[in-house]
């Protein structure tokens, strides 16, 4: 992770100084097509170093590791499940967005549209870092495109990120306190899913968390993931119990039965997305949930850095 660090800064650091001797160049000689490429050069260079500057944020002992994040539709039906499926769009374009390698794990369709659940995998540089703030009730208000009567309504889905569990992190797990469940992949994958029990359930008897993967037609590969899910599960249990005072101050904002709500994102009658923990907003509703989130999450890391001062 340092190492990373100090490439970044090194590219940033140079790539000014070379740019900067470029443009003063290209001026004295009137070099348009130079000052072009240095514009472009410089406009790299200030994504990069925002993308930095909030790394700099980072401060949790898990921040470097992959991440699993789930999406789980509210109450609402179709509403919710299309929202929950909207919401895992613009997560999977996040990822990419900051060069995670994006997995789908697991996902449960609606029965009209969208999903009522999903857990995708991030890998890559720092994604638990990059997705840990994300974690709450997210809000979406908007015209129904399934209500005839064109009426606006409001939808509710929950987040919640949990590091993957790495070599150096020792969570031991008793085989008395798992309960393995087998069952047909519900997704859509071909004749061998219909006859074949492939996907897993695991369950922790002392904590009732249940996690479970679909994703591969090998059981025993879909049993490994579920166990790395259920690790990550159990240490982020334990870095929340490090944290009580912040999950108290979190307590607090509760506004319904789903936990406290992080976010609303209003697209009638008219466009905003204003994060509710920070005051963060922007009118480029298309753009954030096209995975456009940067912004969100260093006013949030910014926030939490505050609080602990």
């Amino acid at each position: 992770m340092l190492e990373k660090t100090l490439e970044s800064y090194d590219y940033i650091s140079d790539g000014l100084r070379e740019n900067i001797e470029l443009a003063e160049m290209a001026e004295e000689e009137h070099d348009e097509g130079i000052i072009s490429q240095v514009q472009t050069e410089l406009t790299k260079i200030q994504i990069i170093s925002a993308k930095l500057e909030t790394e700099c944020l980072f401060s949790g002992e898990a921040d470097g590791n992959n991440c699993f994040l789930e999406i789980n539709a509210g109450a609402g039906g179709t509403e919710s499940h299309d929202w929950a499926s909207m919401m895992m769009r613009m997560y999977l374009r996040f990822g990419e967005r900051m060069g995670f390698t994006c997995e789908i794990i697991n996902i449960i369709s609606g029965e009209e549209a969208g999903i009522k659940s999903c857990c995708i995998k991030f890998k890559g540089n720092m994604p638990y870092g990059w997705l840990k703030s994300e974690s709450g009730v997210h809000r979406l208000v908007r015209i129904s495109p399934f209500n005839a009567a064109g009426k606006r309504m409001t939808s509710f889905a929950s987040c919640w990120v949990y590091p993957e569990v790495d070599e150096s992190i020792d969570i031991v797990i008793e085989e008395k306190d798992l309960r393995i469940d087998t069952y047909r992949s519900s997704g859509a994958g071909g004749q061998h899913v219909n006859t074949t029990d492939s996907a897993v359930r695991i369950t922790h008897l002392p904590t009732n968390i249940a996690v479970q993967c679909q994703n591969d037609r090998s059981q025993h590969r879909n049993k490994a993931e579920a166990m790395q899910m259920l690790k990550a599960r159990l240490f982020e249990l334990e870095l929340q119990k490090k944290n009580e005072e912040v999950n108290k101050q979190n307590a607090e904002k509760t506004d319904n039965g789903w936990g406290h709500q992080i976010r609303s994102y209003v697209l009638q009658p008219y466009q905003m997305v204003k994060d509710l923990r920070t005051n963060y907003e922007t009118s480029d509703s298309s753009g954030v949930l096209d995975g456009n989130l940067e912004k969100f999450v260093s006013s949030a890391l910014a926030a939490n850095v505050s609080k602990r001062n």
